[in-house]
């Protein structure tokens, strides 16, 4: 069964393709046939963490037509059953792709044969960091532990929170609703957004079940990056409950990776960090937070509870 798992997180410096190249390597260790997908479309640079400096073949060929498939683009990495589609050189403009392309490369995506298919998302809350998010239910968000991390991640699950919702509606309907939630809400700390559903359900009782359901499938994991001694061990878990609390989405909490500045060394060397400090506290939680996924990720499976969302884009 194929597992799509976008990961990203609402500032650049994050982490996010420290953590796909990581966890790329990790699985393909485990046997899993896994591709990586820069789709940090402007700002690609996953290539260079898994050494590859000069890639031949790029998301932009699919894009652009030069290749009749997107699996054309896909090149092998030094890693067994890692294999990696490279922003490297797109265009200058692919960063603002026509939305009938992103459509054409997410349905494109989804029909690869790999069991695991890692896209690492563009940082903020653009449209296209929220699309390549709207593919999937089991979306990672990167954040450090601070404020200004912590307040850009939460403000990216919000955006496809909204997203998500938004595309259930027409937009005078939309609007209208948007409209109410503000006013009820305008007296109270709670965000406005958690009362959407609630309104829809009142209104159309149909299609507020439809979201009811669609926001009971979402299985957003969070990983706190940089995590120093001075850190709260317990933030995601907090975060977690804030997202739960405000926005009535599921969030599991997998992990913090604990600062290493040997990091910036592995980096440097276009190494993976896993790889080359297998014995350090970091590399030890990205195998933690990764084996804790693939659990959540096998029984869902069991359950047959995936769900790919591209036609509701």
């Amino acid at each position: 069964m194929q597992h799509i798992w976008p990961i990203g997180g609402g500032k650049g410096g994050s982490g996010k393709s420290f953590l796909v190249s990581n966890l790329g390597v990790w699985l393909a260790m485990q046997g899993k046939k896994t591709l990586m997908v820069d789709v940090d479309l402007g700002a690609a640079n996953l290539h260079t963490l898994v050494n590859i400096p000069y890639p031949e073949k790029c998301l932009s060929d699919f894009i652009n037509k030069k290749v009749d498939t997107l699996d054309e683009t896909i090149i092998e990495t030094s890693t067994d059953n890692l294999y990696l589609i490279s922003g490297a050189n797109n265009n200058l403009d692919a960063s603002n792709l026509v939305y009938s392309q992103k459509i054409r490369v997410l349905r494109a995506i989804t029909k690869l044969p790999y069991e695991y298919i890692l896209l690492d998302v563009g940082a903020g809350t653009s449209f296209n960091t929220i699309d390549f998010y709207m593919i999937s239910d089991y979306g990672v968000f990167v954040s450090t532990p601070e404020p200004t991390s912590i307040e850009n991640v939460y403000r990216l699950i919000r955006s496809v929170y909204f997203r998500k919702i938004r595309q259930m509606l027409n937009q005078q309907d939309f609007k209208s609703i948007i409209e109410q939630a503000g006013v009820l809400c305008k007296e109270s700390s709670i965000d406005y957004l958690s009362a959407i559903p609630f309104l829809i359900k009142d209104r159309e009782p149909e299609t507020g079940k439809i979201i009811e359901l669609m926001l009971q499938n979402i299985q957003y994991r969070l990983v706190l990056n940089q995590h120093r001694k001075r850190d709260n061990p317990n933030l995601g878990f907090l975060m977690c409950k804030m997202v739960k609390k405000y926005l009535g989405i599921k969030m599991e909490f997998v992990g913090n990776i604990h600062f290493d500045e040997r990091i910036h060394d592995a980096v440097r060397k276009k190494v993976s960090f896993i790889s080359r400090y297998p014995y350090t506290q970091a590399a030890s939680d990205i195998r933690e937070l990764c084996n804790k996924m693939l659990l959540i990720s096998s029984q869902d499976s069991i359950a047959g509870d995936e769900h790919v969302q591209v036609h509701h884009l």
